[in-house]
């Protein structure tokens, strides 16, 4: 459990090493501080407005990359 916020330079070095490792398609960081980021060429482009939005993506591709990796087992 956290105890401190996320803060969008943590969301920021996720995204990019998620993107850098391949397991995310798109990956961009808006002026506004804002992310879009795509899963899949064919997946819908999600729009993150708040590092706490971002970490819960993140969360949710680690999950799905551990899942991956348990069943290639």
């Amino acid at each position: 459990m956290r105890t401190t916020p996320a803060t969008a330079a943590e969301a920021d070095a996720w995204i990019t090493v998620l993107h850098t490792r391949g397991h995310l398609h798109r990956a961009e960081r808006g002026p506004d501080g804002t992310w879009t980021v795509q899963r899949t060429r064919r997946s819908r482009p999600r729009t993150l407005h708040h590092p706490v939005f971002a970490m819960d993506f993140v969360a949710e591709v680690l999950l799905d990359v551990r899942h991956v990796a348990e069943t290639s087992r």
